[in-house]
């Protein structure tokens, strides 16, 4: 764990040469239990080197848990603890909100006055305050822990379990050859166990044996109940590995294997776990504080995390476990250097989610992926019309494959079933805003065109707004393109002839179907980008 004050986990001179090539850049995590903050530098190939790691406690998560108010003592120590990190970073010339990502976890994200909170933040300190949600930080950790699994053979092959403990919420991910099978999350962490046992009456004493051991056997059922939940997500059929990210686990593995970077995967034994585990429970934290010399707030936790995790590893009768260093900061950091742009691996897992919710919906596969390779090609060649940037293309890609899910619910009104299912499904890789987008582009694939009056569309920002409409209106040109639902169409050749949009179609004579289908299809097109659409055979 990192110290309760700043300290400089590492200190790099940048050669005179380099300094014009590499930007500084600090991304801050203000966590249930802790504000931390990392500095990194990044070079011109996009290669990262960590700078300096700071901590400074914050008790936000007992309020947040337990009344859903930040209170305004933890708000205005926030603040404090923000204004030193800025001081900080004017030291190292970061000073652009293009070189600093704040964001925030449960305890921000379920607080109702959070809003106040970020406001608040913003007028003391210029900071922008992000609550990320649980697909942000799902994607973050499987960009950060995937290479790790698949540079290992054995890690690469066989399942692996990924959680994380925090201080709210337990992160669920599980990944078979670089493919996110499912991913969850539990509203088991630390801070909520400590709490639901102190609402019961019951509080850790290490006067009296019997109260502790009472305690004790409180905490292991707690844990157990979601364990149960999480086990019944992890298929045991086939051998796998439980992988352990999160900073309670790191101090554990840390203090255990005093040789290990603090990054890679490391083997940890799960009895060497259960030892420490132990002895963490039977101090009181004023004595796990002065012997491992960690922070208060630290203390407090790591007992019921560390139980946390060596119950799942005993679950599944596995003699070890592998600890990743894999954190938040260092994912965002990392994406910071790739401009924010997916890669193709991770938007690969996001088409995946999106099958599997169709499939599980009884989705025509091979119409879904013909409209779908239809509308990735639309949006290609017609770039310089919509000038949406790549991320846009993956959701308009799994709007395409889910565009007719809403019939897994009725016919009728199937466009309007599709939105309700999408937007209360986990698609992998995206945001729950990121998913509305997808569901609202399926809601508009057919019929009605979108209105500001219709709730979920109206509240959108402009950009959005704009944006859905013209990914829906590419959506339905696709659609209009396999009307006849035979593939025959593949290849299209788009370009602009005055107030014409003309979809040249090589290899196939005869388009009088798909000319029908397209005279309804394409009145949303037209409204968007402000040309009529011809469709061309045989060019």
């Amino acid at each position: 764990m990192a110290k309760a004050i700043p300290t400089t986990s590492q200190t790099v001179s940048i050669p005179k040469e380099d300094v014009h090539a590499v930007r500084h850049v600090a991304v801050i995590d203000i966590g249930a239990t802790s504000i931390r903050m990392a500095i990194a530098e990044i070079r011109a190939n996009g290669g990262t080197r960590m700078l300096e790691n700071l901590l400074q406690p914050a008790d936000l998560g007992r309020d947040a848990f337990e009344t859903r108010r930040l209170s305004r003592k933890g708000v205005e120590r926030v603040t404090s603890v923000l204004k030193k990190f800025r001081r900080v970073l004017s030291e190292y010339g970061i000073t652009s909100a293009k070189d600093i990502r704040v964001v925030a976890t449960s305890a921000v994200r379920e607080a109702s006055n959070r809003v106040a909170f970020m406001d608040r933040v913003f007028v003391a300190t210029g900071l922008d305050v992000e609550p990320i949600d649980e697909a942000e930080v799902n994607r973050i950790t499987y960009m950060g822990v995937a290479p790790q699994l698949q540079a290992r053979r054995e890690t690469a092959e066989r399942k692996s379990v990924v959680v994380e403990v925090g201080g709210g919420s337990t992160e669920l991910l599980i990944i078979r050859g670089g493919n996110v099978l499912h991913s969850d999350s539990f509203r088991l962490g630390s801070i909520r166990l400590l709490q639901s046992l102190t609402a019961v009456g019951a509080a850790p004493s290490h006067s009296s044996g019997q109260t502790h051991s009472q305690w004790r056997s409180l905490m292991e059922t707690q844990i157990s109940r979601i364990l149960t939940r999480i086990a019944e997500r992890i298929r045991s059929d086939t051998p796998l590995h439980l992988v352990a990210i999160g900073g309670d686990v790191r101090f554990a593995a840390l203090q255990l294997i005093p040789e290990w970077n603090g990054v890679d995967l490391v083997s940890l034994p799960t009895q060497a776990l259960s030892r420490l585990t132990e002895q963490v429970l039977s101090l009181g934290d004023d004595a796990v504080v002065a012997k491992f010399d960690v922070t208060f707030n630290e203390a407090e936790t790591l007992g019921p995390a560390l139980l946390a995790y060596t119950l799942l590893a005993k679950r599944f009768e596995l003699s070890h476990v592998y600890v990743s260093g894999v954190n938040l900061r260092s994912g965002l950091i990392h994406d910071m250097a790739r401009g924010g742009n997916w890669t193709t691996e991770f938007r690969h897992q996001i088409v995946r989610s999106a099958m599997s919710l169709g499939r599980k919906c009884d989705v025509d596969e091979t119409h879904a992926r013909a409209v779908a390779e239809l509308a990735r090609r639309l949006f290609e060649q017609l770039h310089d019309e919509h000038h949406l940037d790549a991320r846009y293309e993956v959701l308009l890609y799994a709007a395409a494959l889910l565009h007719e899910i809403g019939l897994f619910i009725s016919v009728r009104s199937n466009h309007k079933h599709a939105l309700h299912i999408i937007r209360n499904s986990e698609l992998f890789g995206l945001s729950r805003h990121e998913t509305l987008l997808v569901g609202l582009v399926v809601r508009y694939h057919r019929r009605a065109t979108p209105q500001p009056a219709h709730t979920d569309y109206g509240s959108l920002s402009r950009v959005d707004r704009v944006a859905v409409s013209k990914m829906a209106a590419l959506l339905r040109i696709a659609i209009a393109l396999d009307d006849t639902r035979s593939g025959r169409i593949r290849e299209i050749r788009v370009h602009r002839e005055g107030k014409r949009m003309v979809i040249a179609v090589p290899g196939v004579d005869d388009v009088s179907l798909e000319q029908m289908a397209m005279r309804g299809a394409s009145q949303l097109f037209q409204d968007v980008f402000g040309a009529a659409v011809l469709l061309r055979p045989g060019e």
